[in-house]
């Protein structure tokens, strides 16, 4: 029988996603050795998706690594589906768009039937209320990404990516199942970068985040595995 902690210690390992927001394939590559029996998932986006990553998706994919495919697609909806319907084939297990309606909608069924989980980008963790204004929308970030979330439920989708500071308030519109992805996840005392809108692991958890996605703080040590490591007991912490 698996003991309580080592359960928790196992479920925490499927929950941690490493982004790999690096420069080239070998880079990615090293990550991924470096991190491997620490880390399971990983986030291709498009630094490395433009680099030679979505082939590499597929063969973390097929090596039996679980892979977050950060593409945030908007596009009319046949382009979407026949995107969606793409990257199924891959063997990715969570991909993003950005949540307008009529796109999910599109997602959704072309992704009936497979494990694909779909995740709704609500509002990016970069912006704050002035980029909002500057942007065209009448909402306010907190206003905009529940609007999307409850969207995004009707819709059909898998979860939602929005800032852990919103997961508890989202979390409350979705209910138990679908999945709450939280970026803009810094230790606690580390730089914040370009993120505006930040949490440490350990409240990300508490806040009703499934998933917590980390990029530099892990990538970007001078030891990844030990960082790693220690994210993973700050989340294990809550």
């Amino acid at each position: 029988m698996m003991h309580a902690n080592t359960a928790e210690a196992h479920s925490m390992h499927e929950r941690l996603i490493v982004g790999l927001d690096l420069p080239t394939l070998k880079d990615a590559e090293r990550a991924v050795i470096e991190l491997e029996g620490t880390v399971s998932f990983y986030k291709i986006g498009y630094q490395l998706a433009f680099a030679g990553g979505l082939d590499f998706a597929r063969e973390l994919a097929s090596g039996g690594a679980k892979v977050f495919l950060d593409m945030k697609l908007l596009d009319i909806d046949n382009t979407v589906a026949k995107g969606v319907e793409n990257i199924v084939k891959m063997g990715m297990t969570m991909l993003t768009l950005h949540a307008y309606p009529k796109p999910m909608r599109a997602a959704v069924e072309a992704a009936k039937g497979s494990d694909l989980c779909l995740l709704a980008v609500t509002v990016l963790t970069s912006m704050d209320e002035q980029d909002m204004i500057d942007a065209g929308y009448e909402y306010d970030p907190h206003t905009l990404v529940l609007r999307r979330s409850e969207q995004a439920l009707h819709a059909g989708m898998g979860g939602i990516v929005c800032s852990a500071g919103e997961a508890s308030a989202v979390r409350r519109i979705v209910g138990p199942d679908m999945a709450v992805v939280t970026p803009g996840i810094r230790p606690a005392g580390s730089d914040h970068g370009d993120q505006k809108r930040v949490m440490t692991p350990a409240d990300a958890i508490r806040s009703g985040a499934s998933h917590l996605v980390v990029g530099r703080p892990i990538v970007a040590a001078p030891d990844r595995r030990a960082a790693a490591e220690a994210i993973l007991a700050e989340m294990q912490s809550a």
